[in-house]
């Protein structure tokens, strides 16, 4: 199974509005996103979001962190490391747990790590 289509069966599985694997720069590794986003515009904000976190924390001398929630009314979105020069961003209705993710983007980020590193 390509990388691809590894995206589409999570944002399948996870009832996700979108999900990316993006690099550290923000370029997209892999993507089904609505044809309304800018790929380019998406990938870039969220990895900025995540290097955000890891300036505050280092700031703040304590390790980097691994994943961000962003919560809203209407929308979750995680950004999660995936290996170590990836991302996983997921964008998912409110009612989807965190716990819920997790079993599922675990054994996603086992596959796609190999590829990503």
């Amino acid at each position: 199974m390509s990388l691809q289509e590894m995206v589409r069966a999570l944002r399948d599985a996870a009832k996700a509005e979108a999900a990316a694997v993006i690099n550290r720069d923000g370029a997209i590794v892999a993507a089904d996103l609505p044809p309304t986003v800018s790929p380019e515009t998406f990938s870039i904000m969220c990895a900025a979001i995540l290097g955000a976190g890891m300036t505050a924390t280092a700031e703040l001398r304590h390790s980097a962190p691994h994943r961000v929630f962003l919560e809203s009314e209407d929308v979750t979105i995680l950004i999660q490391e995936v290996g170590r020069r990836g991302m996983l961003v997921l964008v998912v209705p409110p009612e989807v747990s965190p716990s819920t993710l997790d079993a599922m983007i675990g054994r996603f980020a086992q596959a796609v790590s190999k590829e990503l590193d």
